[in-house]
């Protein structure tokens, strides 16, 4: 498989963590939704990385610092550093793990906003350069 093959891949099943994120949502299951949504979040996160760099990260730590370095190679990605961050946090480490979320939280919005941030990652990967410009 090339990269672009495997980058495809990646967006594909971080798609179907965010699908499952929604039906766990409509089943009131907020806790494990804001995870399945964190994780199609990483999932995009990594494609992304992958289909610029070649090279998936292999832990978070691997994919945050990846990422800072594409922020620095393209001023077009700095938009996904700020939601990731978000994302890991409030999702992640917040809702899931401390169980700090209810469904008067921003959960539920952040949950459904993944869907746009897979589609932004998946444009950007197509994109090289400085300027955002796809190739």
């Amino acid at each position: 498989m090339t990269t672009t093959d495997l980058a495809s891949a990646a967006f594909a099943e971080a798609r179907v963590l965010q699908d499952e994120a929604l039906r766990l949502l409509e089943q009131g299951e907020l806790r494990n939704a804001a995870e399945n949504s964190w994780l199609a979040v990483k999932r995009a996160t990594n494609a992304l990385i992958l289909a610029r760099t070649g090279q998936e990260p292999e832990t978070t730590r691997d994919t945050t610092t990846a990422l800072l370095w594409l922020v620095h190679a393209d001023k077009a990605v700095e938009p996904l550093d700020e939601s990731y961050a978000v994302y890991h946090v409030y999702l992640h480490q917040d809702c899931f793990n401390l169980g700090l979320c209810d469904p008067d939280s921003e959960a539920e919005r952040y949950i459904r906003e993944t869907a746009q941030y897979i589609d932004d990652a998946d444009a950007l990967a197509h994109c090289r350069g400085g300027n955002g410009q796809g190739e």
